[in-house]
């Protein structure tokens, strides 16, 4: 990161539930040309908010926290 940069006006998750919907990335190419690509995120993907996400930095601790409270609630079989 370049020292001149400059964040601290920056918001935190500006973009981030716009980005559960999905998102388009417009590809601008050599030729003159421009494409749109449409992305989804991948099912089972969840956002975590800052305060969450500083407790639980990956997917690991927040799959070891939520296994333990699995074991907390009766089991319910789905149908």
């Amino acid at each position: 990161m370049q020292a001149e940069y400059d964040f601290s006006q920056g918001v935190r998750g500006k973009h981030a539930q716009g980005m559960q919907q999905g998102y388009t990335v417009v590809v601008h190419k050599l030729d003159g040309t421009t494409e749109e690509r449409a992305f989804l995120l991948p099912q089972g993907v969840v956002a975590l908010d800052a305060d969450v996400q500083a407790y639980f930095p990956d997917s690991e601790a927040v799959n070891r926290a939520l296994r333990g409270l699995i074991q907390l609630v009766p089991y319910r079989k789905h149908s």
